[in-house]
């Protein structure tokens, strides 16, 4: 993954294969007014490109990925330009419920079959350190981002009953996680679920995603980077020393190298196989303090399609799920109604004292892999151009891994996990 330069041969074809295409491809990643944006709280600034410009990194993507990505950056003291095409924060990030759960949604035991047992549990141990990570940071730079540690409870479901959760329970802890599988007298007490059990484990928490990113991103321009918006990148060029990208207002910016943090606006630079967008639904409810779980822990489901919910500081309820195929967001977007009363349904049989009126809905579109797994790394047949995709439920804490990666790419060091996340 080191960004080494290419021979000139190598270059020369990477430069025709990518030559004279839209870097990205637009896609309406959202619709309704996500909870986080119901304050009116002034948007991130940022000035369109004007001139010419060269860089050690430029950066694609103005949401949470490319955030942690500029931070870490900063950190290892290159000069950081930034480009969204449409604004800072305006794309998927204000759409996430903002778990951040090192629980990835393929469960230990079934990704170990699928990968192997050892791979499986650095997966599962790489995403805790992300969590770590993350608390670390905004600690670190002061953010006022409603961070708050928070235990998780896993309900059985229809990919995992109570003896599956007791076996995955086990694995977890085989491999030190900090999970133990609870009764039905104990859930009632955290929870007021009355299910036959669940997994219970420490090490998670939310945040409001939207301060975060506006955060991560104030910070960022007070160290120095560079945030031009609205941007639009046509072209990706790799070289032998610089890639060199063109914008639609014919600028063109040198960079050593580029990291693509577009989100699930899919570049087309390159198609993953096992990856795609598939579309989510969620809902928050009116503050109602009193009617909240007494440990306020994260929840969600071992089903698929499954519920996830989880409260905020005001006392609301988030809540989603009823994921399904992206087909186009008007469709997408003509559901919201009926899969939000669906939502608000299911989590009315788990916690009936909840008011389930939504007080937000909306709808949004997330990627999804085969394994639940990101992807992360250099771009095939693309030298010094690497991407971050997020793909899984908990998306900010593996752009969290990914911030941490893709700096070590860069400045030439190795990463043990490299093999686990790499595009492939």
């Amino acid at each position: 993954m080191a960004g080494s330069s290419a021979d000139r041969g190598r270059a020369g074809s990477n430069r025709a294969a990518l030559h004279a295409i839209d870097a990205i491809e637009p896609l309406k990643l959202r619709t309704g007014t996500p909870v986080w944006l119901g304050d009116g709280a002034r948007g991130m600034s940022a000035a369109p490109l004007r001139a010419d410009l060269k860089v050690d990194v430029a950066v694609i993507g103005g949401g949470i990925s490319g955030a942690l990505a500029t931070d870490a950056l900063l950190q290892a003291g290159l000069s950081v330009a930034v480009f969204d095409r449409l604004g800072f924060v305006r794309g998927s990030t204000p759409a996430s419920t903002a778990m951040l759960q090192f629980e990835i949604d393929q469960p230990l035991i079934t990704l170990g079959r699928r990968i192997g047992h050892a791979r499986a549990a650095r997966a599962w141990w790489r995403s805790a350190s992300g969590v770590t990570r993350l608390r670390s940071r905004i600690a670190d730079l002061g953010l006022r981002c409603d961070f708050r540690e928070r235990h998780t409870a896993y309900l059985p479901g229809n990919l995992l009953d109570l003896a599956g959760l007791r076996s995955e329970a086990a694995a977890r802890e085989r491999i030190g996680l900090r999970s133990n599988l609870i009764d039905r007298h104990a859930l009632m007490s955290l929870t007021g679920i009355d299910k036959p059990g669940a997994i219970w484990s420490a090490g998670s928490a939310e945040v409001n995603p939207v301060k975060l990113a506006r955060g991560l991103w104030r910070s960022a321009a007070k160290r120095g980077a560079m945030l031009h918006a609205p941007v639009e990148i046509i072209d990706v060029a790799p070289g032998e020393r610089w890639v060199t990208l063109t914008t639609d207002a014919d600028c063109s910016i040198s960079a050593g190298h580029v990291v693509l943090a577009t989100g699930y606006s899919l570049t087309k630079l390159f198609k993953l196989p096992g990856y795609r967008i598939i579309s989510t639904w969620a809902m928050a409810t009116a503050p109602q303090p009193k009617a909240l779980w007494p440990s306020r822990c994260l929840i969600w489901e071992a089903s698929d399609p499954y519920l996830y919910c989880r409260t905020t500081r005001d006392g609301r309820v988030l809540a989603g799920g009823e994921d399904a195929a992206f087909e186009d967001d008007a469709r997408r977007d003509a559901l919201i109604a009926t899969k939000v009363a669906r939502i608000g349904r299911t989590l009315r049989g788990l916690l009936p004292q909840l008011d389930i009126a939504p007080a937000f809905a909306w709808a949004g579109c997330f990627g999804e892999s085969a394994s639940g797994l990101p992807a992360i790394g250099q771009v095939p047949g693309a030298p010094r151009c690497y991407a971050v995709m997020g793909f899984g439920g908990n998306g900010i804490t593996f752009s969290a891994i990914a911030a941490e990666m893709i700096q070590r790419a860069i400045l030439g060091l190795p990463d043990p996990d490299t093999d686990l996340f790499r595009l492939a």
